[in-house]
């Protein structure tokens, strides 16, 4: 696979790559670089978090990219979640890895690593006080972002370790392509700004584009910031699709999401088509009745957003097939928690937990 096709492939899923020119001189230097994403076990996961990423992850490694999953168990521990609970913590974790193997995310070139495992070694926390050392009080709490947290909310000092381990995971990892949402591009941009001076080379960013949450959107940030408050969010449930959601869920919350006629822009339901529907079906059935027009067979994404503004689609009509088609795709999930005895334990542990911001 020649280097653009490769970049052409991760810009499907990527809103950012910091910088592209620096990927292409990667790929022409490199034909296995290393690419990681870190994820914090913090209860059950929606969609955004298991199938999106499960794609995103087996594009990356049909190209040719060996692929580094950091189970963020301590900084998950440091962010509070479930209380600072770091056994439940470590089982969300394993639940998590199970959700994905039953999405049929590749896994051939997909090596999971706890940071538990990591944190033993003297030098991961050199790196870490490197890190620190090189940054401001300031600079570190402006990157409580990641951590899904406001700078006023970044209180405890364990969230202050937070941003530098995550940095000091990059290079701890030998990480070649930081591969993460647009809501951790200051730790990335962090560790491009101190990789050269303090590990003697700097990763390439690429940000993924992040999955809307099915409310109406704010009008009120802009840019990235923007991007960042209209994602997808476990805190607010009726707004996002889980990955154990039943039939019956899936088709309330999309219907009653938003979805404006005629409009593109800002719009839920178009995101769940482009970016899941599209990646997982070679063409999008709409039913209708025939009064309505029939049936319509839409074979990539430009054709639905033309059709869909000239109104020749109603939103009633997108829904209903949205639902049929995201439910095919969490029926996998399903039946694998349904079927096998320890993914049903994980399961009934993890829901039976009391989640904590």
């Amino acid at each position: 696979m020649d280097v653009t096709t490769k970049i052409n492939l991760i810009k499907e899923f990527a809103e950012e790559i910091i910088t592209e020119e620096e990927l292409k001189n990667l790929f022409e230097t490199n034909s296995h670089p290393i690419a990681y994403d870190g994820f914090e076990p913090s209860g059950i996961p929606h969609i955004a978090q298991g199938v999106i990423r499960a794609i995103n992850i087996s594009k990356m490694t049909k190209i040719g990219i060996r692929f580094k999953m950091l189970v963020a168990d301590w900084h998950a521990w440091a962010n509070n979640k479930f209380g600072g609970d770091l056994d439940k913590i470590q089982l969300a974790g394993k639940f998590l890895i199970e959700i994905w193997r039953s999405t049929g995310m590749n896994l051939k070139n997909v090596e999971f690593i706890w940071s538990n495992n990591i944190i033993e070694d003297r030098d991961y926390w050199k790196k870490v006080m490197q890190i620190a050392r090189n940054s401001t009080v300031k600079r570190v709490i402006r990157c409580g972002q990641i951590m899904g947290r406001a700078e006023s909310d970044v209180t405890q000092s364990s969230q202050i370790f937070y941003p530098c381990m995550q940095t000091a995971d990059i290079f701890h990892l030998n990480v070649d392509i930081a591969q993460l949402g647009m809501d951790q591009r200051k730790v990335n941009v962090l560790a491009r700004e101190l990789g050269n001076k303090l590990f003697g080379y700097k990763p390439v960013a690429v940000h993924h584009h992040m999955l809307m949450g099915l409310s109406q959107p704010p009008k009120t940030k802009k840019g990235v910031e923007r991007t960042i408050e209209l994602k997808m969010s476990k805190s607010k449930p009726e707004t996002a699709i889980f990955m154990m959601d039943t039939e019956e869920q899936v088709e309330l919350k999309i219907e009653n999401a938003y979805c404006p006629i005629g409009i593109v822009e800002e719009n839920p339901i178009l995101e769940y088509c482009k970016y899941i529907i599209f990646d997982k079906f070679k063409r999008f059935k709409i039913e209708r009745e025939k009064k309505f027009g029939g049936d319509i067979i839409l074979n990539d994404y430009e054709d639905l957003v033309k059709s869909y503004k000239n109104k020749e689609i109603h939103p009633l009509d997108l829904k209903k097939s949205v639902s049929k088609y995201i439910n095919l795709v969490l029926e996998p999930t399903r039946k694998h928690f349904e079927k096998n005895k320890k993914a049903r334990e994980l399961y009934k542990s993890v829901s039976s937990y009391t989640i904590t911001r």
